[in-house]
């Protein structure tokens, strides 16, 4: 054969085979069951049918017998020696004369046939009477009950161990699919009528869908790829955060493909017993071969394929042995074509270096956040499920929604139908959206929490200084909104919105937001007179950020563009147990300067600017009092006319406000030192 010539094609996709591990092929005990009880009662039926067509038998005494005999009311006679009625009694039955019947007390019904016992010491006497009433020669049998007293006497236990057989049967096969069955995959099968899902239901992932629409694409027409030489990759990992639509987009590949299609958990493998995952293993892509070509997904991957030789302690590792038969599967030494693994995980950082060459995960989608674009398409995918009004405007809704993933704003939508539903709406307004981005986001009102008057103008005032510096600062996100209203955890917040998506962070823009995360306490400290527990979010912000700042992206100009630490957003104990931090005690305290000079620096920039600004946080502070929720427009027309052009709606009616000479209580409640988190959310965590 030629080297030139072409690889050859895979074979079409087979008719799914009977699975051999299907539990229908098992005996069907239950219907054998069944069909026993069936039986009983048509042989029961029957009898009472062959009885009634014989006649009804009645059970008299001896004396009844002897009068009805010397009335000549007996038509035949016999007698039977019955074992079981003891060695001192004759059974006698007969019938009687036709006309003559005897009613019967259990059947309620006229009897025609008869049976009594007699003593066996009269036997003399009985036949002498029976041969004075014309019975001369009288039938005699024995009857040996000996098969039907052992069948009546096991029959109870045989009922009994069928019971327990059937009953225990059952749980074992809910536990476990029996104890034989623990070796055998969990891989479920998705038939193409019940997957609903396609290409054209996934929206703000366009180049993670061009890439695995090339896999489909190849399965339908795999002579297009390999006329030039190309194969088909053996495996495809999804990487991306929580919420992208990974699982989503295995599915749509499974609803484009006209290939048999296996779906499992990573979980799925691994049990207490050892060695099942392995075999699980192996069992998965024995049927996948039967198959070929199908695709195999597993989801969170991450069980199953964390890095060998991390681990505490020795001894042999469940998990290590099934990721070892999951390598050799997918290339070792005996593998087949055909059977094509997408995987999906959101922890790529603790997967085995083994799994991820090429070879066995050839390839790599990385499925992002979506930005504006995508988020409006996302928007419109899911407000085909609802009813909204036709005045919404979604690019706006794109736009205020920087950093979310698909499944946030999926229970956007679902939210602001709740919220329409609630006030009775016939459609989904504009205003249900904001309202459910607001919640989603930050929280929803808690507007039963009992404030006092004195813990409402702290908040007034600490809101007023983080509002202002936003404002007089030229590199800080747009104002939204301002409120006094608790909101999940918060007592207030200040909300800030990007105009664009943000990938990375500028060092004047870090310097401008940290002095905004200072506005509160400075506020706090110049009006109220105290500090409080409040500004603990704030500082907690401030810290990271300046921290990020020093450690990982070189804006300190003391320390240089050096990375101190292996910084990593996830702990993996086994790796990082004995790891050092990397740098001396000497280093240590220059960065602990460096942060503290940063942070400090903010503080007093933005003593500075509030300072200088004393009657603007005042107007804002006391409008915030009486109307509790202000726009960026009103915050604007504050700082700039001292008056309000447009105001907002009241709220409630604005409390009663003490003097700033007068003790303000300001025990807070324990959610206080939390309440701003989440205010600023232009500084959420980048991308390192």
């Amino acid at each position: 054969m030629s080297s030139n010539q072409p690889p050859r094609i895979p074979k079409l996709p087979k008719p799914p085979r009977k699975n051999p591990h299907n539990d229908n092929d098992a005996p069907n005990w239950r219907g054998m069951f069944l069909l026993l009880i069936i039986g009983t009662l048509i042989f029961v039926l029957w009898w009472g049918w062959k009885t009634n067509a014989e006649g009804v038998s009645a059970d008299i005494k001896t004396s009844e017998f002897y009068q009805y005999l010397e009335q000549h009311k007996i038509a035949g006679v016999e007698t039977v020696n019955d074992s079981s009625l003891g060695t001192n009694s004759i059974l006698v039955k007969g019938k009687f004369i036709d006309g003559f019947t005897v009613k019967t007390e259990k059947t309620k019904r006229n009897a025609i046939k008869f049976s009594t016992t007699v003593d066996r010491l009269y036997g003399d006497e009985l036949k002498s009477t029976l041969a004075a009433a014309g019975f001369k020669d009288v039938d005699n049998t024995v009857a040996d009950n000996t098969f039907s007293q052992i069948i009546w006497s096991i029959v109870p236990f045989l009922a009994i161990i069928l019971i327990f057989y059937l009953l225990f049967s059952r749980q074992m096969k809910m536990a476990g699919r029996s104890a034989m069955s623990f070796g055998r995959s969990k891989a479920r099968m998705l038939a193409k009528d019940k997957n609903k899902i396609t290409f054209k239901d996934i929206a703000g992932v366009e180049e993670a869908k061009e890439e695995v629409r090339e896999i489909v694409d190849f399965l339908k027409d795999p002579k297009k790829f390999q006329r030039l030489g190309g194969r088909i990759p053996k495996g495809v990992l999804m990487v991306g955060p929580p919420g992208t639509g990974k699982t989503l987009l295995a599915k749509a590949i499974a609803g484009e493909a006209d290939v048999p299609f296996y779906g499992i958990s990573g979980s799925d493998f691994v049990e207490m017993f050892v060695g099942v995952g392995a075999s699980r293993v192996r069992d998965m892509f024995e049927q996948g071969r039967k198959s070929a070509p199908c695709l195999i997904f597993i989801d969170e991957i991450d069980a199953v394929g964390r890095s060998r030789g991390h681990g505490l302690g020795g001894g042999h590792d469940e998990r290590e042995q099934t990721l070892n038969a999951l390598l050799v599967e997918m290339d070792g030494i005996d593998t087949q074509e055909g059977v094509i693994i997408i995987a999906a995980t959101n922890r790529k950082d603790v997967l085995d270096p083994a799994l991820l060459r090429p070879g066995r995960f050839d390839r790599e989608v990385t499925v992002h956040l979506p930005d504006v674009k995508g988020r409006e398409q996302i928007l419109c995918v899911h407000a085909k499920k609802v009813r909204a009004s036709e005045q919404v405007d979604w690019n706006q809704i794109a736009r205020g929604t920087p950093g979310f993933s698909g499944a946030e704003l999926a229970n956007l939508i679902n939210e602001a139908a709740l919220l329409a539903a609630r006030r009775n709406a016939e459609v989904v307004e504009q205003q249900d959206l904001e309202e459910a981005r607001d919640k989603v986001r930050w929280g929803r009102e808690r507007r039963s929490m009992a404030m006092s008057a004195e813990q409402k103008k702290i908040t007034a005032y600490h809101e007023a200084g983080h509002a202002l510096l936003n404002l007089k600062l030229e590199h800080t996100d747009p104002l939204h909104k301002v409120s006094i209203i608790p909101r999940g955890p918060a007592l207030g917040v200040t909300m800030m919105l990007p105009k664009e998506d943000r990938y990375g962070y500028e060092k004047k823009k870090i310097i401008d937001d940290l002095c905004v995360l200072m506005g509160g306490r400075v506020a706090e400290e110049l009006f109220i007179g105290d500090i409080g527990s409040g500004a603990s979010g704030d500082i907690k912000m401030a810290t990271y950020y300046a921290k990020k700042m020093v450690c990982e992206w070189g804006m300190s100009e003391k320390l240089g563009m050096i990375e101190y630490g292996d910084h990593e957003d996830y702990v993996f104990l086994g790796r990082d147990i004995s790891r050092s931090r990397g740098y001396s005690e000497e280093t240590a305290r220059a960065i602990d300067h460096e942060i503290h000079h940063l942070v400090q620096s903010a503080y007093d920039r933005a003593k500075v600017i509030i300072s200088a600004n004393r009657e603007t946080i005042e107007l804002i502070a006391n409008a915030l009092l009486e109307y509790e929720t202000l726009d960026a427009a009103h915050i604007e027309d504050l700082a700039r006319d001292g008056k309000m052009r447009n105001p907002p709606p009241r709220q409630m009616t604005p409390p009663t406000l003490p003097t700033p000479r007068e003790p303000l209580g300001i025990a807070q409640p324990k959610s206080a030192a939390d309440s701003d988190n989440g205010t600023l959310p232009g500084l959420e965590p980048a991308e390192a």
